[in-house]
C-alpha cells in the first residue's frame, strides 16, 4: 500500500485560494481572517481514466413547475431534477413569500415539499402560509438552524427549500452562522444532498449594503442558478431576474405585483413604467427597452437645474451614473447642448433599472428636451444606441420593440439609420443617423 503522507494547508473561505503558511489576511482577495487550515491526503491514488462523450447517452433534463409563471419564465421552465438554486434580494423585498407561494402550490398538487426556515418561527410561517391561502397539513415544516437536522428531514422529500443559507450551521465545524466557512459548508451539504437524490433544492441568499450576495463568492460558482429578487420598496411591483442559469437562458425578466393575497404575476406589464398623463412637460422621453425577451415601454423623465457651485451634481436612478456621464459628454461635443453649470436628476418611472444599451435615445432625448425646455411629442418614442462619436447605432430585436410601441399607442417612432428591419404596421419610423440630427428634428 502506498504511504499517505498528510500536508497541512490553509484555504481561503472566501474566494478559495490555497497558501502553505498562514496569514491574517489573504494574499488573493485581501480578506481578514479567513484563512483555515485543512489538511490533503497526497497518495498514489490510481489515474482517472478519461472517455469519450457519448450524447446519446446524455437524457433530456426533467423539470417541474413551479406553478407560478413567471417563475418559470426565468428558470427556463421550472425547477431542474437536481438543480440548486439560490435566490437573493433586499431584506423584506417578498423572498420567503415567492418561495413559500411556489412551496404551498407543488405541496397541492400531491408533491412532498419541505421549508426549511433558519429565520422564523412555526407560528410566523404559518401565518403567512394561512394569508397566501396555503391547505391544513399540505407542507412540511421545520424549524432550524442546524444543516444536520435539515437534511435528516429531507431524506424522503421531492423538494427542499431552505431559507436561509445565511442562517444555517453546521456544528461539527467552527464560526458562526453566516461566517463565510459555515455558508460554504452548508451550502455543500445541500448540493450534495441534490445531486445524490436528483431533487430541486432551492437557498435563500442575503445580500450586503453593497448589494452582493452575503458570504464567499464562491458560492455563486458552487450553485446551478443565481437569481435575483428586486423593486423599488416604493412601488407595488417585482423584478426576477437570472444572474446565472446553466439550464437555460439568464435573460430572462419575471414581473410580479406585491398584492395582500402574495405575489402576482403581471402578464401585461405595457403600461407599468410610463404615466399617460396628459401634461406636456420638458425633460420627458418614451423609449422601448428590452428585458430579457420582453420589450417594455419606459418613460425616461430628466431635469436640468442652474447650480451656484463649482462642482454640478449628478443624480440618476434606474440607469447607471457612469451612463449619465459619458451621455452628457456626447450631448455637450456633438449636439452642443452644455450642461457643466446645470445639476442634471435623471429617473426611469416605476421603479425600472434597466442596462439596456437600446435607452440612450431616449435619455439624451429627455436631457435635451429639459436643456432646451421644450417638450418632446408624446406621440414619438426613441430606440437606439449612442455611441461617443455621436451616431445612433442599431439594436438587438428593434423589429419586437416597434410592434411593442404600436401597440403601445404610438404614431412615429425615431431609430438608428442602419435598422435592417422591414416597414410594418401603421406606426412612421423616423431614421436617424447621428445624435444632433435626432436633436434638430425633435427641436426645429
Amino acid at each position: 500500500m502506498a504511504k499517505i503522507s498528510k500536508i497541512k494547508r490553509y484555504r481561503c473561505a472566501d474566494c478559495g485560494t490555497i497558501s502553505l503558511t498562514w496569514t491574517g489576511r489573504c494574499q488573493t482577495c485581501g480578506a481578514w481572517g479567513t484563512l483555515y487550515e485543512e489538511e490533503e491526503g497526497a497518495s498514489g491514488s490510481p489515474k482517472a481514466q478519461a472517455k469519450k462523450l457519448s450524447l446519446s447517452e446524455v437524457g433530456e433534463v426533467r423539470r417541474f413547475s413551479s406553478k407560478i409563471t413567471e417563475l418559470d419564465r426565468v428558470l427556463g421552465g421550472g425547477w431542474v431534477e437536481g438543480a440548486v438554486v439560490l435566490l437573493s434580494g433586499e431584506p423584506g423585498v417578498g423572498k420567503s413569500t415567492l418561495l413559500l407561494q411556489s412551496a404551498i402550490a407543488m405541496a397541492e398538487e400531491g408533491k412532498k415539499v419541505l421549508y426549511v426556515s433558519g429565520e422564523e418561527s412555526a407560528s410566523q410561517v404559518a401565518s403567512r402560509a394561512k394569508r397566501l391561502g396555503a391547505e391544513d397539513g399540505s407542507l412540511f415544516l421545520l424549524c432550524t438552524d442546524d444543516i444536520d437536522e435539515a437534511l435528516s428531514a429531507a431524506e424522503d422529500v421531492e423538494f427542499l427549500f431552505v431559507d436561509s443559507v445565511q442562517t444555517m450551521r453546521d456544528k461539527n465545524e467552527s464560526g458562526w452562522p453566516g461566517s463565510p466557512l459555515q455558508v460554504r459548508l452548508t451550502a455543500q451539504r445541500c448540493i450534495e444532498l441534490a445531486k445524490s437524490r436528483a431533487i430541486p433544492c432551492v437557498l435563500v441568499g442575503h445580500i450586503t449594503k453593497s448589494g452582493q450576495i452575503a458570504g464567499p463568492k464562491l458560492l455563486e460558482h458552487m450553485v446551478d442558478v443565481v437569481m435575483y429578487f428586486g423593486g423599488d420598496r416604493s412601488s407595488r411591483y417585482r423584478m426576477l431576474s437570472a444572474e446565472k442559469n446553466r439550464f437555460a437562458n439568464a435573460d430572462e425578466v419575471g414581473i410580479f405585483e406585491m398584492t395582500e393575497r402574495g405575489l402576482v404575476p403581471v402578464f401585461d406589464p405595457g403600461r407599468m413604467f410610463w404615466n399617460e398623463t396628459s401634461l406636456k412637460e420638458a425633460g420627458v422621453a418614451m423609449g422601448v427597452v428590452l428585458e430579457g425577451s420582453r420589450p417594455l415601454v419606459a418613460e425616461f423623465q430628466a431635469l436640468a437645474s442652474s447650480t451656484p457651485f463649482m462642482y454640478p451634481r449628478r443624480t440618476s436612478r434606474g440607469i447607471d451614473l457612469n451612463k449619465l456621464h459619458l451621455l452628457l459628454a456626447v450631448l455637450e461635443k456633438r449636439a452642443g447642448l452644455i450642461s457643466k453649470n446645470c445639476d442634471v436628476y435623471v429617473n426611469v418611472v416605476g421603479g425600472l433599472t434597466t442596462k439596456d444599451p437600446g435607452a440612450d435615445l431616449a435619455i439624451c432625448m429627455s436631457i435635451a428636451s429639459t436643456l432646451l425646455d421644450r417638450p418632446l411629442p408624446k406621440e414619438c418614442c426613441f430606440v437606439g444606441e449612442v455611441g461617443l462619436a455621436g451616431e445612433v447605432r442599431p439594436v438587438a430585436r428593434t423589429a419586437l420593440r416597434i410592434k411593442e410601441a404600436e401597440r403601445m399607442g404610438f404614431e412615429k417612432i425615431a431609430v438608428s439609420r442602419y435598422e435592417k428591419c422591414e416597414r410594418s404596421g401603421k406606426i412612421r419610423q423616423i431614421e436617424v443617423e447621428s445624435l444632433i440630427e435626432a436633436v434638430r428634428m425633435m427641436f426645429p
